[in-house]
């Protein structure tokens, strides 16, 4: 007699909709086809706008370290 394997059932974290984990899937194991496709480029401008949010972001988050550090060890004398 002829067994045949059946490949995992998975669910996507993205969408949840449920999938075949396949060999040739592209992507990542815990996302279905169509959430594993890569992103489009975005515009030959956007590179530079994303620097400038990725300085701001940091600052943001610098300032939010800080704001709880503060808290944390403040002296309540």
């Amino acid at each position: 007699m002829f067994c045949v394997m059946h490949f995992p059932i998975k669910v996507c974290v993205v969408c949840s909709e449920e999938f075949e984990l396949r060999p040739d899937k592209p992507g990542f194991a815990n996302r279905c086809p169509a959430c594993s496709e890569p992103e489009e480029e975005g515009p030959v401008g956007e590179g530079l706008e994303s620097v400038v949010d990725r300085k701001a972001e940091s600052e943001v988050n610098a300032a939010r370290r800080k704001a709880i550090r503060d808290l944390l060890y403040r002296g309540d004398n």
